[in-house]
């Protein structure tokens, strides 16, 4: 069924860009500068970093720390720090700016537009080409609640909600699944095509059967058990098919006081709901990902 068209407007294009190895440019070295800062190393981006001493006390500690990742220079910005290599006019892939003065955040907005360089201006969203939200992180897992621009505090109680929801064992369940992926990968090579959509069926049919807890537990013994024993034969076993008695400790199985003393799930009603909705998230953006990169 189609969409209303009436609610098709008034939103952003949420993605996940990749910025590995890429620079980026900060401009700002405050409370608003740190976070920039911070959301450009989890995505493994190399950051120089423009701003006069002193800096905030976060951002200090993490040019002390990383001075391989970020470079920073002890004064006001400069129209060059756009530049990356001179000789080849190659530009920062991206440009943060969390400064006081309006007019010059104004300035460095309008001159990353003609270089066509994306832009965000902390408190002017008029400059920006793009918004932070609010996230929720978990080893891989990332989610981000964005309003626009609207309300960053109602952005930040839906974030809270969120991450309450989000069982502790999911990033180790996230990136078991990543292996798992790759190893059924190994198996079973190729992109796109019918392969492709086995694989994805069968990935998702395992994290859809799977609690988010039996997925934290596998190891490289359960991985080959469920390739040789369930990939080769198309069928996603039970947990307890795989692990035995393992599956149920993990899972915390404890009598309910029931006459009929049937075991009950942790987290019964959230933990499957979730790892359906992480797992068909991820493997997604892995499927995108590697056509992007073909």
């Amino acid at each position: 069924m189609a969409p209303d068209p009436t609610t098709l407007h008034g939103g952003s294009l949420l993605i996940a860009w990749q910025l590995t190895n890429k620079r980026v440019l900060i401009v700002g070295g405050g409370d608003v500068a740190s976070g920039r800062l911070e959301s450009a190393l989890v995505a493994d981006a190399n950051v120089t970093l423009v701003a006069p001493a002193p800096l905030h006390l976060l951002t200090q500690e993490l040019v002390d720390l990383l001075p391989d990742r970020i470079t920073w220079h002890d004064r006001e910005f400069q129209d060059s720090d756009l530049l990356v290599d001179p000789a080849e006019q190659k530009y920062v892939s991206m440009v943060f700016t969390a400064i006081d003065s309006f007019p010059e955040s104004q300035r460095i907005a309008r001159l990353c537009n003609d270089l066509r360089i994306p832009v965000n201006a902390a408190d002017i969203p008029a400059l920006c080409d793009f918004y932070f939200g609010s996230q929720v992180r978990s080893g891989p897992l990332q989610v981000l609640v964005s309003t626009n621009g609207k309300s960053p505090k109602l952005a930040n109680l839906i974030r809270k909600r969120i991450e309450s929801v989000i069982p502790p064992e999911t990033a180790e369940a996230i990136e078991n699944v990543g292996k798992l992926r790759e190893r059924i990968k190994e198996r079973a090579p190729g992109v796109g095509g019918q392969v492709s959509k086995k694989r994805m069926r069968w990935m998702v049919d395992l994290c859809g059967k799977w609690s988010m807890e039996d997925l934290a537990c596998l190891d490289d013994e359960t991985m080959g058990a469920l390739v040789d024993g369930g990939w080769e034969k198309g069928i996603v076993p039970a947990p307890t098919d795989v692990m035995g008695e393992k599956a149920l400790q993990s899972n915390g199985h404890a009598l309910n006081g029931s006459a009929k003393g049937e075991p009950e799930r942790r987290h019964a009603g959230v933990t499957p709901v979730v790892a359906a909705f992480v797992a068909g998230a991820l493997l997604s953006g892995l499927t995108v990902l590697s056509r992007l990169r073909r």
